[in-house]
């Protein structure tokens, strides 16, 4: 019953292409949308325009993503200035790729508590606003088409799930009526509703999660909450809203206006959060960098059966294998994917449910690829059959990903040699040995359980059920294992002093799951069969039971586990070893190009050059 905490994050803002006419986000009953086409293309200054007639002059380092161009930057837009959240948003939509229309609150506003607070007056963003319900034809409190949104972080640097996000800002009483209008969905409006009010109390006004959870408990007992009908749903709302009252000691916020304001503080403010301040500390990032804000038109994953929320890859993160590598739900919200508390389907549900869909899906990670080059981790919704991409980055990966992940673009002309030899300096022969898991003395080994693989690889240690308990016997000079119930980020000391983390729920590319393959962290997630009992300090599958201290080995190659620790052999990857060694030998050669490819062709190969040529059209630099 937890997954209502924390449902902000990457399904659920949206719209398609930048445009003038208003942009009809939240469907109509019986509307057919059919598969996603992209709009033609626009140039970037129709995305960030700088001197249109009739524009709102915007303050400075205040953008606009996809509004129809009908306001002036002032700033220049950039990872530094906007995020790379925001700014690869602005990517994506230069590439007619449909993407939410948005605006972003630059990282100038984060440097301190005064100009954090800034942000959160409406004079700073009322201007952007309006940009973005004019591009909508909605309006933020409007009782018959109220536009809602998303507050997302997002720093010039990844740092995935370690800031917060809020879904569904400017759902309140007074506007609850006219988005059922809009969608004909009333468990749609009302589980929205619940979702905002029970993670704004977490987010916003600091009140206990578990007091959320209690009272879900207490109404609906310990059920699935995807069983919950409107009605359910409804009674679950007002109940929360009693609970934000008592622990907030103020009524939820009516006004769509101040629910937005205090989003934004919240979002800004957790850039000062432990979680991110640890992880921060373990990947050498500077505070002052800052993140920015990002507020965008929602789209909703939980709009039935042809909806749904999912993150993906390009291509296979642990072994760079070159096929997409998705997780999806059907029916739910980005959060549902990414806080680690569900466990996710495959792509092949994806696509045999929704193939048309999954086409789009196919088209837009080609299009990424070659436009950015490099494999890319991306965010996306499908509404009613209707695909949204929410978010583009470069994927973390291990080692071995690494390494034949930039031969083969390399070999794909994506990427040109020298950017080929960046990407895989110091990967030798020990930094890509893999270990694996052999039987003693020929004896079959029978797993304990079966879990989802999100980083390969093998780790054996101790049972450690939190955190201190992982940090003394690390402390201790002794290898543990981490189980938990849920992959969340929360857990990342733990993480960082453990070989391994094995979870109950959650999906591959939950956050914690993608901060655990860029620790080098063997992981897998997603064992239903697993029970822990914390107080009893055990673990429980099937009829074996391990108790804290206990020795656990986890294959993360073949995706299982087994009480003891296994026998590990090292095994190398001669193949990708030889096409390594090909590359650095002809590089140490004269200057000789690939067959058909000249020195020109391949810079044009780069990324960089390709950015430049994205955005020749506005005159950035």
């Amino acid at each position: 019953m937890s997954s209502h905490r924390r449902h902000h994050g990457h399904a659920g803002h949206g719209a398609d292409s930048a445009g003038s006419e208003p942009l009809d986000i939240p469907l109509q009953r019986g509307a057919d949308r059919g598969r996603a086409t992209p709009a033609a293309p626009a140039p970037m200054r129709a995305l960030v325009q700088r001197r249109p007639a009739e524009s709102t002059a915007l303050p400075p380092d205040v953008f606009l993503i996809g509004c129809g161009g009908d306001a002036a930057a002032a700033g220049q837009p950039s990872a530094q200035t906007m995020g790379f959240k925001a700014w690869n948003l602005l990517r994506m939509a230069e590439l007619s790729l449909p993407v939410p229309p948005a605006f972003a609150i630059g990282t100038l506003y984060c440097v301190d508590p005064a100009a954090r607070a800034l942000a959160a007056d409406p004079d700073l963003w009322r201007g952007a606003l309006r940009a973005l319900e004019r591009s909508t034809g909605l309006a933020l409190g409007d009782v018959r088409r109220p536009l809602l949104v998303s507050v997302r972080s997002g720093a010039p640097v990844s740092m995935p799930g370690m800031m917060e996000t809020l879904l569904n800002i400017g759902l309140c009483d007074a506007t609850v009526g006219g988005l059922l209008r809009q969608t004909g969905n009333p468990r749609l409006v009302w589980d929205a509703y619940r979702h905002l009010v029970a993670t704004y109390g977490e987010v916003v006004a600091h009140v206990p999660a578990q007091r959320f959870d209690d009272a879900a408990i207490a109404l609906l007992g310990a059920h699935d909450e995807r069983d919950f009908d409107f009605a359910d749903l409804r009674s679950l709302t007002h109940r929360f809203l009693e609970v934000y009252a008592q622990g907030a000691e103020q009524p939820f916020p009516q006004d769509p206006a101040v629910q937005l304001a205090g989003a934004i503080e919240a979002v800004f403010a957790s850039w000062q959060s432990p979680k991110a301040c640890e992880y921060r500390r373990l990947n050498r990032i500077s505070d002052a960098i800052g993140t920015a804000v990002t507020v965008q038109c929602m789209v909703f994953g939980n709009a039935g059966g042809k909806s749904g929320a999912g993150v993906g890859f390009t291509r296979d993160p642990a072994t760079g294998e070159p096929a997409l590598w998705v997780d999806f739900l059907f029916n739910a919200q980005g959060e549902d994917v990414v806080s680690g508390r569900r466990s996710a389907n495959g792509h092949d549900e994806l696509a045999a449910f929704l193939p048309e869909v999954w086409q789009a899906l196919t088209d837009a990670a080609e299009q990424l690829e070659h436009a950015l080059g490099d494999m890319q981790d991306f965010e996306f919704t499908v509404q009613e059959g209707r695909l949204f991409m929410l978010q583009t980055r470069s994927g973390k990966r291990t080692p071995q990903a690494v390494a034949r992940i930039a031969m083969d673009m390399l070999d794909e002309g994506l990427i040109g040699r020298t950017l080929a030899l960046e990407r895989t300096a110091g990967l030798d022969r020990e930094a890509l040995a893999r270990p694996r898991v052999v039987a003693r003395s020929g004896a079959a080994m029978l797993p304990l359980g079966r879990a989802a693989t999100a980083s390969s690889g093998v780790a054996v240690g101790e049972i450690a059920l939190d955190e201190a308990r992982a940090v003394a016997r690390h402390s201790a000079g002794v290898p543990v294992v981490l189980v938990r119930r849920d992959a969340e980020t929360s857990d990342i000391a733990a993480l960082e002093s453990a070989t391994g983390l094995l979870t109950q729920h959650g999906a591959r590319t939950s956050h914690a799951a993608v901060v655990a393959r860029q620790l080098g962290k063997v992981c897998l997630v997603g064992c239903s069969e697993l029970l822990i009992d914390e107080t009893a300090r055990t673990i429980r599958v099937g009829d074996a039971t391990l108790h804290e201290g206990e020795m656990l080995t986890l294959d993360g190659n073949e995706g299982v586990f087994y009480a003891g620790a296994a026998q590990v052999e090292i095994e190398y990857p001669e193949e990708l070893l030889v096409r390594l060694d090909s590359l650095r030998a002809e590089v140490a050669q004269p200057v000789v190009g690939r067959p058909g490819r000249s020195r020109r062709d391949r810079a044009k190969d780069s990324p960089q050059r390709r950015t430049k040529q994205v955005l020749s059209s506005t005159g950035h630099r």
